[in-house]
């Protein structure tokens, strides 16, 4: 009867619904478009998502090799060099990371929108994830914001950093007397810093550094506020670092840690320590890696 075939269609429809909402975690905002433009069929036995449709990247490629540490369809990993930042500044003069995503996703065909999860200080190296399609993108937005994407840093701050100090929890906000400068403030967003581990060397002391927030500057601003700050960082008082090819503050992403957006397969993305980094720590007693 013609009822019961639109009830039982109706009934199919929900139980998609229900399985791409509660089983595969789609986030609510892309379920929403997909029903609304088509995107969700049931063809014979297959479900047909519009997960990949094509899109600009936004930013102008430029071709020169970016060094990818991990992809597949939906997410993809950089190492970001020093020197460079995440994305434009709006001045147009210098190429990004997100240029050389962008020439890279045009040199495999093209069609990806250019999507950088979080960022790290133009002088800092390290990874740096991006996502590949709108279903990561949320995905991984959401975890961010809850705190579910693991960030693990290499720093060589200046002095003995005492075994007594484990966390640095002091709030952050922006420095009224210098426009590029962050600062602890009573009044800024709350930061919270773990050492892990750490490494004393002749002058200073090597660190694993694990964030659970993510402020601007927020390694760079805590130890220094402690008396330790960075060799290199003297935007906060730390030590010029001599061997470097060009002055940058020593901190580097050593590891990226974050759920698959589709697989809920925990990533984890490792980044060896920089030649610059590794001269620096050697040249302060500490062994090769």
């Amino acid at each position: 009867m013609p009822g019961r075939a639109v009830t039982g269609a109706a009934d199919k429809e929900a139980a998609i619904d229900l399985w791409l909402l509660e089983t595969a975690g789609m986030p609510l905002k892309l379920h929403t478009r997909l029903r609304r433009e088509g995107g969700i069929q049931w063809r014979g036995d297959r479900l047909r998502l519009a997960l990949f449709p094509y899109r600009e990247a936004g930013i102008e490629p430029i071709w020169q090799e970016a060094g990818v540490l991990y992809e597949d369809d939906f997410c993809l990993v950089v190492h970001k060099p020093a020197g460079m930042a995440v994305h434009p500044d709006g001045s147009g003069t210098e190429a990004t990371l997100d240029h050389l995503v962008a020439g890279h996703y045009a040199s495999s065909g093209g069609g990806v929108a250019v999507r950088h999860i979080h960022r790290l200080d133009k002088d800092t190296t390290g990874p740096v994830l991006y996502a590949k399609n709108e279903y990561a993108q949320l995905a991984l937005d959401e975890d961010m914001r809850g705190k579910n994407i693991s960030r693990q840093y290499a720093a060589i701050a200046e002095g003995i950093v005492p075994p007594a100090l484990t966390v640095i929890d002091e709030p952050i906000g922006r420095d009224r007397h210098h426009a590029s400068r962050r600062r602890v403030s009573p009044g800024g967003q709350p930061a919270v810093t773990r050492i892990i581990g750490r490494e004393v060397l002749r002058g200073g002391t090597s660190l694993k550094v694990e964030l659970e927030t993510g402020r601007t500057h927020q390694i760079r601003v805590h130890l220094s506020h402690v008396g330790h700050p960075l060799i290199g960082d003297e935007l906060y008082g730390g030590p010029r670092w001599g061997l470097a090819e060009r002055g940058r503050q020593a901190l580097h992403g050593e590891s990226l840690a974050f759920r698959h957006p589709w697989s809920k397969e925990q990533i984890l993305v490792a980044d060896p320590w920089p030649e610059d980094m590794l001269r620096l720590r050697e040249s302060l007693g500490g062994p090769q890696l």
